[in-house]
C-alpha cells in the first residue's frame, strides 16, 4: 500500500465511528487549548507588567524603610522604619537624582466644592514628582519651590478627583477653590488620566510640607526617585545609599535600615512569579495531554480487537507487519493531528473570549502553537506504537481462528 491508500484507509476507518472518534480526540483538544490558552494569558499578563513597569522609564529607583532584627529562631524579621522629610530632601539634591515623589505621606479627607463633596486620599509630595511617574498635566502646572518651602495651601488633581469635584464644568479649573477639611486650596494643575498601579486618577496632591503643617504626617515609607539617566541608575543608587547612612548615623559595619530596589530589580521580581505561575498551569495542561493519549491507546487497542478478521486476511494475502503496523500508526498520529488542529482552535477562541469578557490580557505567539501542535502529534505516535505493534504480530491463521471463534460464540448464545 502506497503512502496515500494509507490514508485514505485510515480516514476511512475513523468516520466509521464519528462520535468514538471525537470523544478519544477531547483530551487532545483539552490538552493543546488549555497550553495555548494559558501561553497567551501568560505571556499577556508579563507584558502587561513590563508595560507598566517600563511607562515610568528605565531609570526608576525604589527605597523603602526597614530595620533588621534578629528573631528568636535566629532569622531576620523586618520592623517599619519611616524616612524622613529631611532624608527626602537630602536625596533629592544629589546631581545623580532628576526627581524625587515620596510615599506614604498621605491621609484620608473630605474634599468638597459647593455642593459636591466626597472622601479621598490627599498625598503629600515633592515639585518633581511628575517627571518620576512620567505624570502629564492636561491643565496648569506642579508646585514652584516656594510654595514648597512655605506650605501653601495649593493643589493638584488627577482626572477622575477633577471630574467629580468640577462635573460639566472641566472648562478652566486651574485658579479655582475647592476645600479640604473646609481649608480652601487653590487648584494650579489638573493630570491627564494614566494607566496602570502608579495611580487610581482619584488622588490629591499637595506639597510635603503643607501635608505636615495641616495633617501632621509625618510617615515616609518609601521613596520613588528617578535618575537623571539609565546609565547612571547604578551610581545614583549608591549615591543614595551613601546618603541616607550619613543622615541615620550608620557606621560601616552597621545593617542598613533602608533597602534599595532599581527597576530591573522590581521588573526581573514581577516576571519571575508570572513564570512560576505560568509552568504551573502548562503542568496541568500537559496532564490533559497525557490523559488524551491514554485514550488514543485505548481505543486503538479497542480497534485492534474488532479488527482482527481484517488483519487475518491482509496478512493472509500478502500484507507484512511493517504495512499492518504503519496502518494503525497513521491512524493513531490523524486522530491526533485533528485533535491538536481542533484544541489550536479552541485554545486561541477561549483566549480572544477571555480577553473580551474577563479583560485579561493576551498574547498569542506562533511558537507555542507549533509546539502544542507537534506534542500533540507525538503524543500520537507514542501512545499508537503498542496497538500498532499488538495488530502487526497477529498471525493470519490466529485472526482468522480469532473471527470464527467470536462468530461461534455469538450463535451458540442465541436462544
Amino acid at each position: 500500500m502506497n503512502v496515500t491508500e494509507i490514508v485514505r484507509v485510515s480516514i476511512a476507518s475513523l468516520t466509521a465511528n464519528k462520535l468514538r472518534s471525537l470523544l478519544t480526540m477531547l483530551g487532545i483538544i483539552i490538552g493543546v487549548g488549555a497550553v495555548i490558552a494559558i501561553v497567551a494569558i501568560g505571556k499577556g499578563s508579563a507584558a502587561s507588567v513590563e508595560k507598566e513597569i517600563n511607562s515610568m522609564g528605565s531609570n526608576l529607583i525604589i527605597v523603602y524603610s526597614y530595620v533588621p532584627d534578629v528573631g528568636e529562631n535566629g532569622t531576620n524579621s523586618y520592623e517599619a522604619n519611616p524616612m524622613t522629610l529631611e532624608d527626602v530632601q537630602r536625596i533629592e539634591k544629589l546631581r545623580t537624582v532628576a526627581g524625587v515623589a515620596p510615599k506614604g505621606a498621605s491621609a484620608s479627607a473630605k474634599a468638597a466644592r459647593g455642593h459636591r463633596n466626597f472622601d479621598i486620599q490627599v498625598e503629600g509630595t515633592l515639585n518633581r514628582f511628575d517627571k518620576v511617574f512620567r505624570f502629564k498635566f492636561a491643565q496648569g502646572r506642579s508646585f514652584t519651590q516656594h510654595e514648597m518651602e512655605h506650605g501653601m495651601n495649593v493643589v493638584i488633581l488627577e482626572s477622575e478627583a477633577a471630574n467629580r469635584l468640577f462635573s460639566g464644568d472641566q472648562g478652566n479649573i486651574v485658579g479655582q477653590t475647592i476645600q479640604i477639611n473646609r481649608i480652601p486650596y487653590t487648584v494650579i494643575g489638573v493630570l491627564e488620566k494614566m494607566e496602570g498601579f502608579t495611580t487610581q486618577n482619584d488622588q490629591l496632591y499637595i506639597p510635603i510640607t503643607t501635608m505636615k503643617n495641616r495633617f501632621g504626617a509625618k510617615r515616609i515609607d518609601s521613596v520613588f526617585i528617578s535618575a537623571t539617566t539609565p546609565e547612571l541608575i547604578d551610581k545614583a543608587s549608591a549615591d543614595i545609599g551613601e546618603s541616607l547612612r550619613i543622615q541615620h548615623n550608620l557606621k560601616p559595619s552597621d545593617a542598613r535600615n533602608f533597602r534599595i530596589e532599581t527597576q530591573k530589580e522590581y521588573l526581573e521580581s514581577a516576571q519571575g512569579v508570572n513564570r512560576i505561575m505560568t509552568n504551573l498551569l502548562q503542568g496541568v495542561a500537559a496532564i490533559s495531554l497525557f490523559i488524551g493519549g491514554v485514550g488514543i491507546m485505548n481505543i486503538m487497542i479497542v480497534s485492534v480487537t474488532e479488527r482482527t478478521r481484517e488483519i487475518g486476511i491482509r496478512k493472509a494475502i500478502g500484507a507484512g507487519r511493517g504495512h499492518i503496523m504503519t496502518q494503525f500508526l497513521t491512524e493513531a498520529v490523524i486522530l491526533s493531528m485533528l485533535g491538536g488542529a481542533t484544541g489550536i482552535l479552541f485554545g486561541i477562541g477561549a483566549a480572544v473570549l477571555l480577553e473580551k469578557f474577563a479583560s485579561l490580557p493576551i498574547v498569542i505567539s506562533l511558537p507555542p502553537i507549533l509546539l502544542s501542535f507537534l506534542s500533540a502529534v507525538g503524543i500520537g505516535i507514542l501512545f499508537g506504537v503498542y496497538p500498532a505493534y499488538k495488530a502487526s504480530r497477529l498471525k493470519p491463521i490466529d485472526a482468522l481462528s480469532y473471527e470464527l471463534n467470536f462468530r461461534t460464540l455469538k450463535i451458540s448464545v442465541k436462544p
